[in-house]
């Protein structure tokens, strides 16, 4: 290939500069949005795996009665500690302010083998570890607020064994005796390496959902940004021909001419991936930024990365030139699309049926494959994103047909005429936004579910949301609930403490178990309807209740006989008053379950997985759209480019600028609207999908404002990618537009 031909034939005239930096520019937002999204994927494992040991569960503490020996039906016997074991707890509700602490609680013999992941041996009763953003914490707070709940500080976890810079973490030592009080501790001898236990299939799936989702409208940039100035092209491709370049020639020429300016934007992307990786890193997941480090995904896959994005785009390249079939006169002619048929629904019904039939095995049949069910899922939303692509020109050629009939303007004419002739070069310039608007849909319906969890408001016969309650042990006097009463009361912010009674041992003539309250405590809970007795009962779900419930009269006269089961804190709603409240429950050292309050509903939600997502979700949104908008604005750049001539003859013949815009706006609107609400409404479903195939409890309710507001964002970037390219259409369509025969 003679260098003079090339450089000719790429950089023939100043224009070209201009084309050959967008496509580079293009390549390079693209490329570097790859590298962060895959390192942000391998940040994400990384991230799990350090933070596995945390769900670690371990085996029973206590032997069963064994069911085959009548001589054994007594109750169950504790397993004794060894040197290759240690007993553990795990505290589910240790929350500060609105953030969940993983506590761990320990005990071992002083001989023990076990090794705490980022500790070592286990700390001595009084002692805790804790992970540096903790100990911050702790530090910059007041001791009766957090730090008194752990003891004495003995140093700090190691970043290898937490999840991220931000992480929550605590260790504390504790005797024996302490943690088989209430049952719940657990033996340990290793800590397990699986981040994900039972739920590994469904968070994986999401998480390639999500990475698909936001990987196609790259794809989908970097294919509009390559085929930029494509008219222009094809008219030195023609000069080419006819001075004898064979087609083969100019294939090659294409496929260098773009291969250039990708590499160069791929070199670009990729400085560009390496300078932002710190700031991408800060984003927050699920709690914790991720270390900078785990975002690196090595040189030979950014290699790779660039390789394939280079050879890909030459290759499509060659290919639409050789498709094309450039002649020596072909610089004048129309290239003609062949009609869209029906036959292009059959990607989108195929994704749909391949995502509805793992939901319907394993949630109507109860049939679970797991092999199979991840991979249906995975496969049906990709093929549902390809569906959206291939199904939008069809759909816009029929209302196309329609707009034709009911055109009352030339501008109306002359965009329906384009559109119905070329829907899939019309369709292509809006089809990141489409993915854009069924992406969003998508993360909204997921993240919906987080928000049906949130704690009802405050009503008559509910536990006030302000209030925080805890179990007390089976062997907590009277005395020592009465003193830790007083205790909580001096401290600011918390003007009461109820105690809730109950009877030694239920009987089997007890008609269920019930909290029996003083008449004078029960406007401190929030009821208002006090039978006139001394005393009251409630159902034992009231503390957790999310319905009101009445109070009735006791059956006892008085609480001599009974004994203290809870003990109700109310405060000032002021996170300090809460957060001491928490502390002086904690540490009383009568509880068997720590404080909780009802506004940690959110935090101890079974949708904890949604809610860690949902930050993805808009940074999705953010994404998908930016993406789409430039992918609009190129694509409609382009249109003017690739039809400049026409323009230019309808302008020399007196069509206004005015009505030109209009026809560009229209070219742009029609085949949006034509599959926007196709878009939404196949989001919803498969999130719907998504989140019924993770848990069939979970509810699909109507998206945050976020989602309203990225729709409106998505609308005014479309209307500003229209507009911005309108300066060229006065530009280009100038008289000396039309000289060019």
């Amino acid at each position: 290939m003679n260098p003079g031909l090339l450089k000719l034939a790429v950089v023939g005239s100043r224009s070209a500069y201009g084309r050959l930096a967008g496509i580079a520019g293009g390549v390079a937002v693209g490329v570097c949005l790859l590298l962060l999204l895959w390192g942000g994927a391998n940040g994400l494992s990384a991230r799990d795996d350090r933070g596995a040991w945390l769900r670690e569960t371990g085996s029973p503490s206590v032997a069963a009665p064994r069911t085959d020996d009548p001589t054994s039906s007594g109750p169950a016997t504790p397993v004794p500690l060894t040197e290759d074991t240690a007993l553990m707890e795990a505290n589910p509700v240790e929350v500060f302010r609105d953030q969940l602490i993983n506590r761990r609680d320990v005990a071992a013999l002083a001989s023990t083998t076990v090794k705490i992941p980022g500790i070592g041996t286990p700390p001595e009763p009084g002692l805790y570890f804790a992970s540096p953003a903790l100990q911050r914490l702790i530090e910059s707070t007041p001791g009766d607020e957090l730090g008194n709940r752990f003891g004495t500080f003995a140093g700090t976890i190691d970043d290898a064994a937490l999840p991220g810079p931000d992480s929550l973490v605590v260790v504390t030592g504790a005797t024996e005796t302490e943690l088989r009080q209430n049952g719940r501790a657990f033996l340990v001898s290793d800590f397990t390496t699986n981040p994900y236990g039972g739920s590994a299939p469904a968070y994986r799936t999401v998480l390639s959902v999500g990475a698909i989702a936001l990987f196609f409208p790259v794809l989908l940039l970097i294919s509009i940004v390559t085929s930029l100035g494509a008219a222009q092209r094809r008219e030195r491709f023609a000069t080419l021909r006819l001075i004898g370049a064979s087609p083969q020639i100019v294939s090659r020429i294409a496929a260098v001419e773009t291969a250039i300016p990708s590499l160069v934007g791929a070199a670009l992307g990729v400085a560009l991936a390496i300078i932002l990786r710190p700031v991408a890193a800060q984003i927050p997941v699920n709690g914790t930024r991720l270390f900078a480090a785990d975002m690196t995904i090595g040189w030979a896959a950014t290699t790779a990365v660039v390789a394939v994005m280079v050879a890909a785009t030459a290759l499509v390249a060659a290919r639409r030139t050789a498709a094309a079939g450039v002649g020596p006169l072909g610089a004048t002619r129309a290239v003609h699309e062949k009609t869209p048929t029906a036959w292009r629904s059959v990607p989108l019904l195929a994704g749909l049926a391949t995502m509805i039939t793992p939901v319907l095995m394993v949630r109507v049949l109860e049939v679970r494959l797991p092999w199979l069910e991840s991979p249906l899922l995975i496969l049906g939303f990709l093929l549902i994103l390809v569906g959206l692509v291939v199904i939008g020109p069809w759909l816009t050629h029929l209302v196309s047909r329609v707009g034709l009939r009911h055109a009352n303007s030339a501008a109306g004419v002359i965009a329906a005429s384009r559109i119905h002739k070329t829907p899939m070069a019309t369709f292509r310039s809006v089809s990141g936004l489409v993915i854009a608007v069924f992406v969003v849909s998508v993360f909204a319906g997921a993240s919906s579910v987080f928000e049906a969890t949130e704690a009802p408001p405050a009503q008559p016969g509910m536990l006030q949301p302000t209030s925080l309650y805890a179990t007390l042990g089976a062997g907590a006097a009277p005395a020592q609930a009465a003193e830790a009463a007083r205790q909580a009361r001096e401290l600011p912010g918390i003007p009461s403490a109820t105690i809730g009674y109950g009877p030694a041992v239920l009987s089997d003539k007890d008609a269920g178990p019930e909290i029996y309250l003083r008449a004078t405590d029960a406007p401190r809970l929030g009821f208002e309807d006090v039978p006139a007795t001394a005393t009251v009962a409630v159902d034992t779900s009231f503390l957790g209740s999310m319905q009101p419930l009445a109070l009735t009269a006791a059956p006892a006269a008085n609480l001599d006989d009974l004994v203290p089961v809870v003990i109700v804190l109310g405060t000032d709603g002021t996170p300090e008053a809460m957060d001491r409240a928490r502390t002086a429950l904690n540490v009383s050292g009568i509880t068997a379950i720590p404080a909780t309050s009802p506004l940690d509903l959110r935090l101890q939600s079974t949708g904890r997985l949604i809610q860690g997502l949902a930050v993805f979700a808009y940074l999705g949104m953010f994404v998908a759209i930016a993406i789409a908008g430039l992918s609009l604005a190129v694509a409609t750049a382009s249109a003017i480019l690739d039809r400049k001539r026409i323009l230019g003859l309808m302008r020399l013949m007196g069509m206004p600028v005015s009505v030109l815009r209009r026809i560009i706006t229209r070219e742009a609107a029609v085949p949006l609207l034509t599959v926007v609400l196709l878009s939404v409404g196949l989001g919803f479903l498969v999130a719907w999908l998504m989140v019924t195939f993770i848990d069939d409890t979970y509810q699909v309710t109507w998206p945050a404002t976020d989602y309203f507001a990225a729709l409106g964002l998505s609308l005014l970037l479309a209307l500003g990618a229209v507009i911005t390219p309108f300066t060229l259409v006065r530009a280009k369509t100038a008289v000396t537009a039309t000289r060019f025969e």
